[in-house]
């Protein structure tokens, strides 16, 4: 299993950066270099408890399908979205949030199990964790200027 963590500070109030990290269209935007799209499930606004989103994005080459449920949440704390249908054995993005020096803490904690054995490993070792990396990484540049931005 493949475990990424990472530790974003923002300077905006914690219920605009849990909100602003749940919101379909937001995510569309900091995902348009995959063209990722909502195409099933909330494909807009605020996505909540037990609610899906499926997604189309180019990754690699290929257009891809990832089906998420929203598996737990506790409002302005965390929540958790894992794959119900995709291509990874098993997807889990825990997404935490706390204040601390004035400033929200966001912590993107990732867990996924690729398939293919040895050669799916192989891939996850020397592309995949880096695209997943990167992907959040990018995500995060996006939700921090968007809620440091709304503060204002």
């Amino acid at each position: 299993m493949t475990r990424i963590k990472i530790r974003t500070k923002i300077n905006a109030p914690i219920q605009t950066v849990f909100d602003i990290s749940r919101d379909i269209d937001v995510h569309q935007k900091s995902a348009s270099p995959t063209k990722e799209t909502a195409i099933d499930g909330v494909t807009s606004g605020l996505i909540n408890y037990n609610e899906t989103v499926t997604w189309r994005g180019k990754h690699f080459g290929f257009y891809l399908t990832h089906k998420s449920r929203i598996t737990a949440m506790n409002l302005y704390d965390y929540f958790v979205d894992e794959m119900e249908e995709g291509k990874f054995k098993s997807f889990r993005h825990e997404h935490i949030f706390f204040e601390k020096g004035g400033l929200t803490v966001m912590k993107d904690k990732i867990y996924y199990e690729v398939p293919y054995g040895f050669f799916g490993e192989l891939f996850d070792f020397l592309f995949l964790k880096n695209h997943m990396i990167n992907f959040i990484l990018e995500r995060n540049k996006t939700l921090k200027a968007l809620s440091e931005n709304e503060k204002q």
